[in-house]
């Protein structure tokens, strides 16, 4: 029995990318290029994908579109995941430090919820596509995970990235708020500085500087 067929909206901006000809190659797709208001690649008209190559994931990080692109995702109707496709090595002449990509990666991934996933090549990013449509048929609609409610306003969104580092939690994420002010002051501090907070411990204090650092 073969299986179903997978229809896949790519928007038109991408039409000319190795990612839509390695679709064209590929059995059982329906590949359908057309505008879209958010995400580059529709999946089943249920699931988006947000594609960069790593060179544009930096570029995207420098003129802030990075976030205003994964803040609609995550604020849309449908489930959604970031594809960041390429090497380490595209990286060699970025001129951004760890620390900067590390921090965006946190913001989408965290405070966002968008998932990262990662890819070598143009293949493999449109094969995590159909990978994903063929994950998606093998759960019931009442299965797949749904969007949780996302906190509303600066301090409550700060709280709720820091209390997802291990060791930290709702008490800590408060007691560190209300000692630095804000999570970016808190990634800044040392482990002694982190340590003079009440309830923050050495392993707690050595789970953010491994996570900033």
């Amino acid at each position: 029995m073969k299986p179903p067929q997978t229809t896949i909206i790519a928007d038109d901006r991408e039409a000319n990318s190795a990612v839509v000809a390695a679709l064209y190659e590929m059995e059982r797709i329906n590949l359908i290029i057309h505008r879209l208001k958010i995400g580059d690649y529709l999946i089943n008209n249920n699931f988006l994908f947000e594609r960069k190559t790593l060179i544009d994931f930096v570029a995207s990080i420098k003129d802030g579109r990075l976030f205003q692109q994964t803040k609609k995702m995550a604020n849309g109707p449908l489930n959604g995941a970031l594809i960041l496709e390429g090497t380490a090595s595209d990286l060699s002449g970025s001129r951004m430090t760890r620390e900067a990509i590390q921090g965006a990666l946190i913001t989408v991934s965290i405070l966002f919820g968008v998932p990262v996933l990662r890819s070598q090549d143009a293949v493999e990013s449109a094969s995590l596509m159909i990978f994903t449509a063929q994950q998606m048929r093998r759960f019931s609609n009442s299965a797949i995970p749904r969007h949780v409610k996302r906190p509303k306003g600066k301090r409550k969104a700060q709280i709720y990235l820091l209390q997802s580092i291990p060791e930290i939690g709702p008490k800590r994420a408060k007691l560190l708020i209300e000692k630095f002010g804000s999570a970016e002051k808190i990634f800044r501090q040392d482990l002694q500085q982190l340590t003079s907070v009440p309830g923050i411990g050495k392993k707690a204090a050595k789970a953010i500087r491994w996570i900033v650092g």
